[in-house]
């Protein structure tokens, strides 16, 4: 069954730290890999993502500097750490396989917006 399986989310206090799973099965991660979180009431936002080739991985302005996103490939699997959490990362958070769409203009790479597969979502909540 090809499925990709997001973990790791859950209650945290503001200021501290998450560490999202990604694990995907009956298929192999396939680069672009994006992460996107959406909150009730608002649109899903993309949060990161990594090229084709691997050399870039993108974060958005919300996130940069408080996530990091890797990636084991021999776990088959991409993650992404969250530090100094806030109440507004609060959402359901997603990761993805497979982008199509994905494109560098000059150094500056932008993120595909359509992948082939998703992950059914873990919930973060960020509250004291």
């Amino acid at each position: 069954q090809v499925q990709l399986v997001e973990s790791g989310g859950g209650l945290v206090q503001p200021g501290g730290s998450l560490r999202l799973s990604c694990a995907a099965s009956g298929f192999t991660l396939r680069a672009p890999i994006g992460w996107f979180r959406q909150a009730p009431g608002k649109e899903r936002e993309g949060i990161s993502c990594v090229s084709r080739s691997g050399e870039t991985t993108n974060y958005a302005d919300s996130v940069k500097g408080r996530f990091t996103m890797t990636r084991d490939n021999a776990k088959n699997t991409v993650y992404l750490q969250m530090n100094s959490l806030k109440p507004e990362d609060t959402a359901v958070y997603y990761c993805a396989s497979g982008g199509t769409g994905g494109y560098y203009s000059g150094t500056r790479y932008y993120c595909p917006r359509s992948y082939d597969y998703w992950g059914q979502g873990t919930q973060v909540t960020v509250s004291s």
